[in-house]
C-alpha cells in the first residue's frame, strides 16, 4: 500500500519542478491526481508522465489567481474522482532581485497576488468538499525566504511569510473538521525559478551553495517527498507546521 493509497490529490503548479515531481509522488504512492498549471503543455506532459509510471491524473487548465478556474479545478476532481483528500498548493512565481525602495508597485502586486492571495483562494475551494468528505490533508508551499530575510528579496519572502502565517491560522480554523494545513519550506531546489534567478545572477548560485551546509541544490523530489508524507497518515498528528526542508540553511 501506498503512503496516500486511494486518495484524491490536487496540486497546482504542476507542470515543472516541485509541483511536478510532487504530483508524479502522489500517483506513484496511490493517489489519483488532478495536475493544475496554467502551462497547459507542462501540465499534460506531467499527466503523460504519471501515465507512463501506471498512474492515475488528469490535466486542468488554472490560474490561481482566478476563483472560475479554481472552482473548474475542484469540480474536475469531483467528477472524475468523487472526492478530495490531499492538496498541494505550489503554484507561485519568483522575485526579480530588487532592494526594497526600488521595488515597483506592479512588482509587489504581482508577487502577492500570486504567492499568498493565490493559496488562500486554493483553500478557499479546497477546504468544503473536504469538510464535507471529513477531513483532509493541505501542504503550501513556502520557501526559507518565509523564515529567514532574504537581501533583495524583499516582496517575495514577505509573501512566504505570510503564507507560513496563513498556514498556521488557517490549520487552527479547521482542525475540528479534521483537516491538516501544514507548509513545506524548501532551501535551494534546482527547478527553472532558481534556473531564472541565477540567469539574472550568475554569482547567486556560489552564494547559495556557500550557505547550504550539506554544500549542494536539493532535488524537486526531495521536497515532494516531505509533501506528500505531509498529507499521508504518517502525519496524522501534525497540522499548523512549517516543514523545513533546506539542507541545513536556517540552522545557522
Amino acid at each position: 500500500m501506498g503512503l496516500v493509497e486511494d486518495k484524491v490529490a490536487l496540486v497546482t503548479g504542476a507542470s515543472s519542478g516541485i509541483g511536478r515531481a510532487s504530483a508524479r509522488l502522489f500517483a506513484r504512492e496511490g493517489a489519483k491526481v488532478v495536475v493544475a498549471d496554467i502551462d497547459v503543455d507542462g501540465g499534460r506532459d506531467t499527466v503523460e508522465m504519471i501515465h507512463a509510471d501506471g498512474g492515475t491524473a488528469i490535466f486542468v487548465k488554472c490560474d490561481v489567481r482566478n476563483d472560475d478556474e479554481l472552482e473548474s479545478a475542484l469540480n474536475v476532481a469531483l467528477a472524475n474522482y468523487g472526492q478530495l483528500d490531499c492538496a498541494h498548493n505550489n503554484a507561485g512565481v519568483e522575485s526579480h532581485l530588487a532592494r526594497t525602495i526600488d521595488v515597483t508597485d506592479d512588482e509587489w502586486d504581482r508577487l502577492f497576488d500570486l504567492n499568498l492571495k493565490g493559496v488562500w483562494r486554493c483553500m478557499k475551494h479546497e477546504i468544503p468538499p473536504m469538510v464535507a468528505h471529513g477531513g483532509g490533508a493541505i501542504v503550501n508551499t513556502s520557501s526559507i525566504s518565509g523564515l529567514v530575510g532574504s537581501r533583495g528579496l524583499g516582496p517575495y519572502s514577505a509573501s512566504k511569510f505570510g503564507v507560513n502565517g496563513l498556514t498556521k491560522a488557517s490549520a487552527l480554523d479547521y482542525a475540528s473538521k479534521n483537516i491538516r494545513i501544514n507548509s513545506v519550506c524548501p532551501g535551494v531546489v534546482q527547478t527553472p525559478l532558481l534556473d531564472r534567478l541565477i540567469d539574472a545572477e550568475p554569482r547567486f548560485r556560489e552564494t547559495l551553495l556557500a550557505e547550504t551546509p550539506l554544500g549542494r541544490i536539493a532535488r524537486p523530489e526531495e521536497i515532494a517527498e516531505a509533501v506528500v508524507w505531509l498529507c499521508s497518515d504518517r502525519a496524522s498528528f501534525i497540522t499548523g507546521h512549517n516543514l523545513v526542508v533546506d539542507g541545513g540553511f536556517t540552522a545557522k
